[in-house]
């Protein structure tokens, strides 16, 4: 071998080095983020657990309330898509640590407020902390994935699955107990986050310059469809997360009182069968995403949302062990769709990770949020048989799967 030949081949064997490294699936820095996921939807449900303190200690009515959740929703959610875009452009490595910071601050005031205004800022605050986290921590989940992008996402997606569920309960055994001012005690859970999200954000730093020629790439080998063709399409992936999204609201907020109410199981016994459905919840975002990056996100999509449809109407109308079967079942199906649904939405729209985060983990979930508001007026209305009832034909949406495109998988 000449000279010559060897020295094109050493910058050859430079840049495949860590374009190899970088195809791996890199499982510490998923997991790290699935821990940071746990940890910022653990302190982001502490905000609504504690309102029934605020309002007891400060006399707040339920518009003062209102407002609360409203300052806490549009910076939480209605804002991750704007931090989405700028993202997008600039995608900045520290800001996860960042994000982490304002919500570390939205507690510590939070503990020590004293003061309506206060309260309303410090809401405002740690749901800043989750506009900030989740377009950023998205784009690095997919960058650390190797292509095994359902995998990553659905890991990531267990982790905020895990925290939203611990948090009502640390809430009832520690902040009820001990009074408003214990929230500083999950600081220290804020810190931790933000030490680990400085090391994920030095890996990202460093490698999102190795793997730039790949996402070139792919964000130029476009799928051809038109910008109608793309809107109409996420316009339906939201419908079909916020069919997602108010069934699973109507377990979380009623499936204990439903259970106790038709069957009267005692108050443990119902608590007991919701944390089984929420592990099916678990199980199965993992198992879509295992599944969705072998068959495909469409096949998961249309299996997901309307395949539920059967168990959806068969609840109302089952007894207490059939009734728990339905309701695993239901979890498990259902909870499959997100990381398939989150991917192709990455595919629709390639290089736009943050936009499509912002969207799906803020915008829907916001939208999830006010369906579930709806089924409480319904369910004062009524009853909570009427709500399930009536959110049995949910998963129906489930056939607008119909106008999605085909998208070619790598």
């Amino acid at each position: 071998m000449s000279t010559h030949q060897t020295a094109l081949k050493a910058p050859a064997a430079q840049v495949a080095a860590p374009l190899a490294q970088a195809n791996g699936t890199t499982f510490a820095v998923i997991l790290s983020l699935s821990f940071c996921h746990l940890l910022n939807d653990m302190m982001q449900s502490l905000v609504p657990a504690i309102y029934p303190i605020l309002k007891e200690s400060y006399g707040l009515d339920f518009a003062q309330v209102g407002l609360i959740t409203l300052a806490f929703q549009f910076t939480a959610s209605l804002l991750q898509p704007v931090v989405g875009i700028y993202t997008d452009r600039r995608p900045m490595p520290y800001s996860l640590p960042v994000g982490m910071s304002s919500t570390l601050i939205g507690l510590l005031l939070m503990a020590h407020a004293h003061s309506y205004p206060v309260i309303l800022l410090a809401a405002a605050l740690i749901g800043v902390g989750s506009s900030v986290f989740h377009p950023e921590a998205s784009r690095v989940a997919r960058l650390a994935s190797g292509g095994r992008y359902g995998l990553a996402q659905s890991l990531f997606q267990v982790g905020g699955n895990t925290g939203s569920a611990i948090g009502p309960l640390l809430a009832a055994f520690v902040v009820v107990p001990h009074g408003q001012e214990s929230l500083v005690w999950f600081s220290a859970a804020a810190l931790l986050g933000m030490l680990i999200l400085v090391q994920v954000g030095s890996w990202y730093a460093r490698n999102r310059v190795a793997r730039a020629p790949a996402r070139k790439a792919g964000a130029t080998s476009g799928h051809g469809l038109s910008r109608q063709r793309v809107t109409l399409a996420i316009l339906v992936l939201v419908a079909l997360l916020f069919s997602k999204n108010v069934y699973t609201a109507s377990l979380n907020s009623f499936f204990t009182f439903y259970l106790i109410g038709r069957f009267e199981v005692s108050v443990q016994a119902a608590q007991v069968i919701l944390f089984v459905f929420l592990g099916s919840l678990a199980a199965g975002t993992v198992i879509g995403g295992i599944v969705g990056d072998r068959v495909g996100r469409l096949p998961i999509i249309w299996f997901s949302i309307l395949g539920a449809l059967p168990f959806t109407l068969a609840l109302p109308f089952a007894n207490l062990f059939w009734t728990v079967i339905l309701a695993v079942l239901i979890g498990l199906v259902m909870s499959s769709a997100f990381s398939a649904i989150l991917v192709y939405a990455q595919e629709l729209l390639p290089g736009r990770v943050g936009l499509v985060a912002g969207v799906f983990f803020g915008f829907s979930f916001g939208l999830g949020g006010l369906g579930a508001a709806a089924l409480v007026e319904l369910a004062d209305r009524t009853s909570i048989d009427t709500v399930y009832a009536v959110c049995a034909f949910l998963p129906l949406l489930g056939l607008l799967t119909v106008f999605l495109p085909k998208l070619s998988e790598r």
